[in-house]
Order: structure tokens, then C-alpha cells, then sequence
């Protein structure tokens, strides 16, 4: 049942969709926009950096509340299993942000929540997060690349601080399922980037920039 629970939390916080709230106080659903996409990539395309750093600074920070809601409710008597709810916690609020309910369920992609769930879950994620998108996306200005890589990067080092008991005391069936958690997040991160992986394979993703050169190169 606290599982439910916390997944629960993550999703109404996740609910709270940043792109489109901004985008209505500035006269535009977001999602009529560009790619339609109600998330960070495309608000900085369609009204800017300003607004595309507003919009994923909310994002993240919703998915740390969520984190650090289910921690604070659960950490005195579910202590064993933290790690886990956290994981349903932060997995609600992707969920939330992607499949909001009262926007039909077209909502984002769900990667400035992740770096929320991988800022608050353990500090041993946050050098991997920053140096994997942030040196990919600097060298490519691919964001979609830089946040694939991300979430295979997260997976990876999950399976190892699992495996290496970095979570404490959880069971080795606790693991595996903190571990399917953790694929099935990845899986819809891809799922959810698959255009984005065509235009990769073919050479034709868009470019992205934190400046006025914000534009697609030819």
C-alpha cells in the first residue's frame, strides 16, 4: 500500500505542468507550439532561454518535492525501503508530467523531472546526471542525445549501487525491483524520444542553444 501511496504523491506533484502554466500567462498552449512538446527543449524554442530555464527549474524542483515528501513521511518507519518509495515517488511525478490527466494526457518527456528524481535520490547520481548531459549536450547541442545517455548512464549506476549496497537494507528482491522501476523509466524515456533517435540515426535532430542562435543548423 505505501508504495501506491508514494506513487501517488510523485504523480500529483508531477501534475504540476511548468511548460503550459507559463505558456498560458504569456497567451499560448505550449503544446500548439514546435513540437508540441510541454517541456523545457520546447518552451526554450518557442519563448526562449529565460523561459526554458524557468520551466526546468519547475520541473525539477517538483520531482525533488516529491522525493523529499515521501522521504519525510516514510523515512522514520519505512527506513529499510526509503530508496525504493523514493523511486515510486520520483517515478509518479514523470508520470504525472508526462500523462497529466485534466491535458488529455500530453504532457513531456519527463527528463527535466528525471534530473529532480536524480538530484534528490543519492548524491552519487548527481556527478553522472551533470557530466553526461551536460558534456554531451556542450559538444552536440543535442539534447535529446545528452538525455538518453542520461537515463542509460542512471540505470546502469542503479544496477551497481544496488548491487554494491549502497541502498542499505534492502533485499535482493527489493533491488530487483527497485531495478525494474528503473528500466521501465528508461524504456519510456526512449519510447518517448523515438522520433528524436530517428533524427539522430539520420543526421537531421535539431540543435539546440542557450542564446539567440537557437535555431536549427543546416
Amino acid at each position: 500500500m505505501e508504495r501506491i501511496i508514494c506513487l501517488a504523491i510523485g504523480y500529483a506533484f508531477g501534475l504540476f505542468q511548468t511548460a503550459y502554466f507559463y505558456g498560458k500567462a504569456h497567451g499560448i498552449d505550449i503544446r500548439s507550439h514546435g513540437s508540441g512538446n510541454a517541456g523545457t527543449t520546447n518552451t526554450l524554442r518557442v519563448l526562449g532561454t529565460k523561459a526554458g530555464l524557468i520551466v526546468f527549474a519547475g520541473d525539477v524542483i517538483k520531482c525533488i518535492l516529491a522525493v523529499v515528501a515521501v522521504r519525510l513521511l516514510f523515512g522514520r518507519n519505512y527506513g529499510e525501503i526509503i530508496y525504493l518509495l523514493m523511486l515510486y515517488a520520483g517515478a509518479g511525478a514523470i508520470l504525472g508530467h508526462n500523462f497529466p490527466f485534466y491535458l488529455n494526457f500530453k504532457g513531456g518527456k519527463g527528463i527535466a523531472a528525471t534530473a529532480g528524481l536524480i538530484l534528490s535520490f543519492h548524491p552519487l547520481f548527481i556527478p553522472m546526471g551533470v557530466i553526461l548531459f551536460f558534456g554531451i549536450f556542450f559538444t552536440t547541442h543535442y539534447v535529446s542525445l545528452g538525455s538518453l545517455l542520461v537515463y542509460a548512464g542512471f540505470l546502469i549506476e542503479m544496477v551497481i549501487c544496488g548491487q554494491t549496497g549502497v541502498f542499505g537494507g534492502l533485499t535482493q528482491a527489493q533491488l530487483y525491483e527497485l531495478y525494474g522501476i528503473s528500466a521501465f523509466l528508461t524504456v519510456m524515456a526512449y519510447w518517448k524520444h523515438r522520433e528524436n533517435i530517428v533524427r539522430l540515426v539520420k543526421g537531421v535532430e535539431r540543435k539546440t542553444y542557450l542564446s539567440k542562435k537557437n535555431k536549427e543548423e543546416a
